[in-house]
This record gives structure tokens, sequence and C-alpha cells, in this order.
């Protein structure tokens, strides 16, 4: 209970800190930013990139307004709830995204959230196998 709401403190705090972006985005040289990677290798024009920053400037507003509003929350069904959500919301932005893209960058596009939710599925797969190694430790 105690991580979970460490997590989801920590999971709130994030959209605030990005929400302090400024409106341009942020100001990193070179393409191996974390953040802008993805859309860095799909070649975006001015228009593009300005476009795709605004969705995502709203996607993390929207997130972080639907955290604070599951955080007071915790039981296991408004936790599920909270994380539906944020994956709907996640979701339509995606498509948002996807939609402002020439065909040639939608399939690199299309390539790039395979990688990312490969990543994602080793990521939980990883969290797995320490929670329960952990559970063995105690």
């Amino acid at each position: 209970m105690r991580k979970t709401l460490i997590a989801l403190m920590f999971a709130a705090a994030l959209p605030t800190v990005a929400m302090a972006m400024p409106e341009d985005g942020p100001r990193h040289d070179g393409p191996h930013h974390r953040g802008d990677a993805p859309f860095h290798q799909l070649d975006l024009s001015r228009d593009q990139r300005q476009q795709v920053g605004k969705l995502m400037r709203e996607q993390m507003k929207q997130r972080h307004d639907i955290t604070e509003r599951y955080l007071s929350k915790l039981p296991s069904a408004e936790q599920k709830a909270m994380h539906d959500e944020l994956q709907a919301n996640r979701d339509k932005t995606d498509s948002a995204i996807r939609a402002l893209l020439k065909p040639e960058q939608q399939k690199k596009f299309d390539e790039l959230q395979k990688e990312r939710s490969a990543q994602q599925a080793e990521w939980q797969e990883f969290q797995a196998w320490k929670a329960e190694k952990g559970n063995k430790a105690q």
C-alpha cells in the first residue's frame, strides 16, 4: 500500500513539472533527448512539431487532472479506473498525432509505437519478477 501511494504521488508530481516547461517545449541539443527522440526520427516540419508539442502539453495537463482526481481513491477498483482513463487519453493523443503525419511518417510512428509497447511489456515483466523476488526474500 505504501509503495502504491508513493508511486501515485510521484506520478502526480511529474505532469506538474512538465507543465512548467516553456511553451515551445524543451531546449535540448541533439536527437538523444528522451522526450523528443521518437518525433525527431519522424522528420517533422516546424508546424507539425508545434502541433505535436501542443497535443503533448494538453495530454500532460489532462493526465495531471485525471491523476489528481483519483489520487485520494486508492482502492484497487479506483486504481484500475485511473489506469484505464489514462490509457484512453494516451490513445486519443496518439491518434491525433498520427493524423497529423504524412503516410511515410505514419509508418515510422507505428513502428515506434510497437517498440514502445515491447519496452513497456518488458518493463512490466521485470517489475513482476522483481516483486516476486522481493516476496521470496521476506
